[in-house]
C-alpha cells in the first residue's frame, strides 16, 4: 500500500511540474527572443484567428521609429522619436498587461540619415537593466524598473563612428559581464565589449565598417564564439577578449546593406543581403574555422538568384532555407547548394524591399508582414501553406508614403501576447488559445 501510494504522489508530482511547465509563459527580453534566434517556444497558443480583425486588448501612442519592442518580467520596453518641440529619443517603459507608461527617458538627438523615423535597435533587458541603442550611437544603461539611468556613452563621438546612411542599428548582445555591439567605429574598433554595470571598454575588434546586422553567441568547437556580420565580412569573435577566430571577406558590391541576423543550423551559418546575394559557410567543430559551402547572388536587384534578403531574418532547416527576396518574394532554397525550390508572392504584397518577421512555434511559423497582418502558416519544401491570417495594426506613412506606408518593426512573442508598434502606436493582443 506504501508503495502504491509513493507511486501515486510521484505520478501527481510529475502531472503537477508537466503543468506548470506547460502553463509558465516566456519573455522576449531581447531582439529575436530569449536566445535572439526567432524560436518562440510557448504553448496554448490558439490554432486559427478568430476574425479577420485580432482584437485589440490595449493600444497606447508612441512616436516613430524601427525599434522592436521587448518584454520581461512584466514590462515592456521600446523606443521612438520625437520631433517637436525639439529633436529627442525616448526609451519607454510600459506595464505589459495594461499599456500603462511605467517612466520614460528622453535625450537630444538631431538625426542626419536616411530614413529617419526614429531609432532602429531593440532594447536589451538582463539582470535589472535595460541597455538601448540610438540611432546616433547614443548609448544608455538603465535600472529597468524605474528607468533610473545608470550610465551612457556618447559612442558615436568617443568612437569616431562612420556612421552608416541608415544609422545604427544592431541591438546590444549581453555575455557574460560584456555588453557587445557592433558601432562601425574607427580603427580596430567596429565592434566593441563594454563592462555591462559601468561601461568601460573591455576590448575592442574588427576595421571593417558597420551593417545593420546584430551578433549572436553560439557555441562552435566546445567553446563561446560571437558572429558578427560587419559591412565588409563574416567574423567568429573570442566573446573575452575580442580576438578574431575567423573571417571570411563579404563586402559589399554596391552599399552596406546587410539588414538580417545571421542564422545558424548545426554547423551551417547563412546570411543574406538586398545587394549580394547570399552567403553560406560551415563551421568547423575542431577548430573556430570556416569554409565556404557557396555563394549566389543575381546580375541586380530585381534579378536574383537563391535569395537576396532585405530586412525579415530568414528560417535555416536541416535542409532548407526560406525567406523573402528583394521584392517581397517568399522563397525556399536547398540549404546545400542555394537552389531555388519554390517561389510565393502572397504572403507579403510586391514592393521593394517587401519585407515579413518569421518566427517558429513548435511546426508553425508565425509571420509579421509590412501591412501589419499577422499569418499562420506552415514551411516545407512543397509549399507555403497558410492557415490563418489577420490585420494586427495599420501601416503608418512615416516613410513610403507612396505604397501606404509599412511595418517594419519586429513584434514581441511574450506570455501567449503579441506586441507590436507602427509610426503612431503600441498594441497588445493575445494570442492563447480558449480552455
Amino acid at each position: 500500500m506504501s508503495q502504491l501510494l509513493s507511486l501515486k504522489s510521484l505520478m501527481l508530482s510529475v502531472f503537477a511540474t508537466v503543468f506548470i511547465s506547460s502553463a509558465m509563459a516566456d519573455d522576449w527580453p531581447q531582439w529575436r527572443g530569449p536566445n535572439r534566434d526567432g524560436v518562440w517556444k510557448e504553448t496554448g497558443i490558439l490554432d486559427r484567428f478568430p476574425s479577420e480583425q485580432l482584437e485589440i486588448l490595449w493600444r497606447v501612442p508612441i512616436g516613430a521609429g524601427y525599434c522592436g519592442p521587448t518584454v520581461a518580467d512584466g514590462r515592456l520596453y521600446v523606443m521612438d522619436r520625437q520631433i517637436e518641440p525639439s529633436q529627442v529619443e525616448r526609451i519607454l517603459c510600459f506595464d505589459a498587461k495594461s499599456g500603462a507608461e511605467l517612466w520614460s527617458h528622453s535625450y537630444a538627438c538631431e538625426y542626419s540619415i536616411s530614413y529617419p523615423a526614429g531609432p532602429r535597435a531593440s532594447v536589451t533587458v538582463e539582470d535589472g537593466r535595460a541597455y538601448a541603442l540610438g540611432a546616433m550611437g547614443h548609448f544608455h544603461c538603465l535600472d529597468a524598473s524605474s528607468g533610473l539611468e545608470l550610465w551612457k556613452k556618447d559612442l558615436s563621438s568617443e568612437y569616431e563612428i562612420r556612421t552608416p546612411i541608415w544609422g545604427i542599428a544592431a541591438a546590444p548582445l549581453i555575455y557574460e559581464d560584456l555588453v557587445i555591439l557592433q558601432i562601425g567605429g574607427a580603427g580596430a574598433a567596429c565592434v566593441i565589449a563594454l563592462h555591462k554595470k559601468d561601461g568601460d571598454q573591455q576590448w575592442s575588434a574588427l576595421s571593417d565598417r558597420a551593417s545593420y546586422s546584430a551578433p549572436i553567441i553560439v557555441e562552435q568547437a566546445g567553446r563561446p564564439v560571437v558572429i558578427c556580420w560587419t559591412g565588409d565580412s563574416v567574423a567568429g569573435l573570442d566573446p573575452s577578449s575580442g580576438s578574431v577566430f575567423w573571417q571570411h571577406s563579404f563586402p559589399p558590391r554596391n552599399m552596406i546593406i546587410g539588414v538580417p541576423t545571421p542564422v545558424i543550423k548545426k554547423d551551417l551559418l547563412f546570411v543574406s543581403s538586398f545587394y549580394d546575394g547570399s552567403l553560406m559557410l560551415r563551421m568547423n567543430q575542431d577548430r573556430p574555422a570556416v569554409e565556404l559551402v557557396w555563394q549566389r547572388s543575381g546580375t541586380n536587384e530585381k534579378n536574383t538568384d537563391a535569395l537576396h534578403c532585405m530586412i525579415g531574418t530568414p528560417i535555416l532547416t536541416d535542409d532548407y532555407i526560406y525567406g523573402v527576396d528583394s521584392y517581397g518574394e517568399l522563397r525556399c532554397l536547398d540549404a546545400e547548394t542555394g537552389d531555388r525550390i519554390w517561389e510565393d508572392k502572397t504572403a507579403t504584397p510586391r514592393a521593394r524591399w517587401s519585407t515579413i518577421h518569421m518566427v517558429t512555434n513548435q511546426d508553425r511559423v508565425w509571420m509579421f508582414n509590412e501591412r501589419g497582418q499577422l499569418i499562420i502558416a506552415r514551411l516545407s519544401s512543397q509549399g507555403f501553406d497558410e492557415i490563418s491570417r489577420t490585420q494586427l495594426i495599420s501601416p503608418t506613412t512615416v516613410q513610403l508614403r507612396q505604397r501606404g506606408g509599412v511595418c517594419w518593426s519586429h513584434p514581441a512573442f511574450a506570455n501567449r501576447h503579441i506586441f507590436a508598434r507602427n509610426d503612431t502606436e503600441l498594441v497588445c493582443a493575445s494570442l492563447e488559445a480558449e480552455r
